[in-house]
């Protein structure tokens, strides 16, 4: 089959009421399939969980739709707030779970920040903010990408390192006690009530591999998990999300410094991340691409390899539970 000319707009919906009615016919299929009544969504004031609950009610049904807060103390204060705003909005009942004390159960602050403490001795949570991220500018080198800590004081002065790999592994392995806390929390509430648990994650987070293998990764049911990052905001236009939530730069809402998810794990905005890798799944050209995207043939090239790494590295991710025999 012939490819589409690859275009600027190429991932742009021209009936953006079709795709919906897509998913919403898919997913009323899937709930009957594995008769559940209703659904079960963590919410957190992200576009992502926010466009998730939105077709949720229009497939089952305000009343069939339980919206899920799940802060801890690291959390951003915005993130309640919204979320509360999204679900009046769309007339779903909610409750908070705070996970802090599961959490220190688990000893996720502490052995985070022990890690922490290796690197910057004078690092106190009580009075410094931390997070780690990728280092800048690394989206064009061909080398993978080495990852920073940056600890920030109470005057708002800011201090990184670069990440050795084990206090890196040390701080990823604590913080995902989070994502996991907050699906067995899901799963709670989705067993009591007999409904399903739905998956917020977007296609670049599935695919790409930024999720926690059995916390926001493990779901019954990903509506989203096709759609590109600019189509997850299409759709949340079309279907009014609150404006607050549409204009709100994506968090990880995980570590307590306030950290973008293209800073974290993405490396470049929204629109080139889709447009380009569009182009890698579908097999367009790297000069072609280039063209359209005003880069040259050899960074788009480099842009293709490290998509390819980071779909190596994290297939242990989406990998089932291997069965011997």
């Amino acid at each position: 089959m012939k490819k589409e000319v690859y275009t600027k707009n190429i991932l742009v919906f021209d009936k953006p009421e079709e795709e919906l009615e897509k998913i919403v016919s898919k997913l009323k299929e899937s709930f009957f399939s594995i008769r559940r009544k209703g659904a079960v969504i963590g919410i957190s004031g992200g576009i992502d969980s926010s466009l998730t609950l939105a077709i949720a009610v229009r497939a089952l049904g305000a009343k069939n739709v339980l919206g899920v807060l799940l802060p801890e103390k690291d959390s951003s204060p915005d993130s309640k707030t919204l979320a509360l705003e999204l679900a009046t909005k769309f007339g779903i009942a909610t409750l908070e779970e705070d996970i802090t004390g599961a959490l220190n159960g688990f000893g996720c602050y502490n052995r985070r920040d022990e890690a922490v403490k290796t690197i910057f001795p004078e690092y106190n949570p009580e009075s410094y903010k931390m997070k780690i991220g990728l280092k800048q500018n690394e989206s064009n080198r061909k080398l993978p990408p080495l990852f920073m800590l940056t600890i920030v004081d109470s005057e708002g002065t800011s201090q990184s390192k670069l990440l050795p790999l084990k206090e890196y592994l040390q701080i990823v392995a604590a913080s995902n006690f989070k994502q996991r806390c907050r699906m067995s929390m899901l799963y709670y509430h989705a067993e009591r009530l007999h409904y399903a648990v739905v998956g917020t994650p977007n296609k670049h987070e599935v695919k790409q591999g930024f999720f926690v293998k059995h916390g926001d990764g493990g779901a019954d049911i990903m509506p989203i998990a096709h759609l590109y990052k600019t189509q997850v905001y299409q759709l949340s236009e079309y279907l009014e999300v609150p404006k607050e939530i549409i204009e709100r730069t994506p968090t990880t809402d995980t570590y307590s410094a306030e950290q973008t998810q293209e800073e974290f794990f993405f490396q470049l905005p929204f629109y080139e991340m889709d447009m380009i890798w569009f182009a890698y799944e579908n097999g367009y050209n790297a000069s072609q691409v280039g063209l359209v995207m005003d880069k040259s043939e050899e960074e788009i090239t480099i842009i293709y390899n490290n998509f390819a790494r980071k779909q190596k590295t994290t297939d242990y991710l989406r990998m089932a539970p291997i069965h011997l025999f």
